[in-house]
């Protein structure tokens, strides 16, 4: 029978006792609703191939390859395959891929013109120690907003690229399309299509500058609302434990990871992006 948990005050959820690859409809709506309620869920303890994770990743929505074609699956591109290839021709650590997405707090798909909806990730291999990662709440962090910077940046969209504005040149690493793209203009204070809350929409990997501003108060206005992302209520760490499946709503939440675990040892996920 399922069994629902909240693992932290404003964000995250455990759940247990179901098996996703047999979910009916009223069981699924439960997960889903717990979901839009707490931003991140991890559902434990399940064992599955890339076809079943596909088909019920599948059931949140549509699925999207990533853009970075290097770290895709041959057979199933929709898949990427996090912490492979971590070690050059000559044995040395890449950081790139060792370090993928511990550089700060973002959300998947800003440089997109609609980004994603959700990530989902499934635990395949795991270090001994290390490796988590952090997640935190766009509601706590527009709740947190001084009213004054509330009124100052109503309606001003943030222009997003991929490698933002410190690390363009990792758009070099894009295929086809995907590299040239104009930057994404996205509202910083959006309302979540489903829930109906204010959120700040805001991005410090992908960020390139926000609108209306000149290149200095847009360098402080970043620096400002950087220091309201992270709100100690917010905030929920997760530690990998085999099994896990793990869904987050980028519409409403920051994540990190820590890239912190010992780099000769194995830390593998399988990730799918959602739309």
């Amino acid at each position: 029978m399922i069994e629902i948990r909240r693992l932290g005050k404003q964000i995250g959820a455990e759940i247990t006792g179901i098996n996703v690859n047999s979910l009916d409809d009223g069981t699924f709506a439960q997960v889903y609703r717990a979901w839009l309620d707490c931003n991140v869920v991890v559902v434990r303890d399940q064992k599955l191939e890339i076809d079943e994770f596909l088909t019920y990743s599948r059931r949140f929505g549509t699925l999207h390859a990533h853009p970075l074609k290097m770290a895709n699956h041959a057979q199933h591109p929709e898949l990427t395959v996090l912490g492979v290839n971590k070690f050059d021709a000559d044995g040395k650590l890449n950081l790139k891929v060792y370090q993928r997405g511990s550089k700060a707090f973002h959300t998947d798909g800003a440089y997109d013109q609609v980004p994603f909806k959700a990530t989902q990730l499934h635990a395949i291999a795991l270090p001994s120690h290390g490796g988590d990662t952090y997640f935190a709440s766009m509601y706590a962090a527009y709740d947190a907003l001084p009213p004054a910077l509330k009124q100052r940046l109503e309606g001003r969209s943030a222009f997003y690229a991929y490698g933002g504005r410190k690390h363009r040149a990792n758009a070099a690493m894009l295929d086809g399309k995907a590299r040239n793209a104009e930057p994404a203009r996205h509202p910083l204070f959006q309302t979540h299509p489903e829930t109906g809350r204010k959120v700040l929409f805001f991005d410090l990997v992908k960020v390139l500058r926000i609108e209306g501003y000149d290149a200095e108060e847009s360098e402080a206005l970043i620096e400002e609302l950087t220091g309201y992302m992270i709100q100690p209520d917010g905030t929920y760490t997760h530690k990998w434990l085999m099994g896990d499946v793990v869904i987050w709503d980028n519409r409403c939440s920051y994540h990190k990871a820590a890239g912190d675990y010992p780099p000769e040892e194995d830390r593998i996920h399988w990730r799918v992006s959602i739309k």
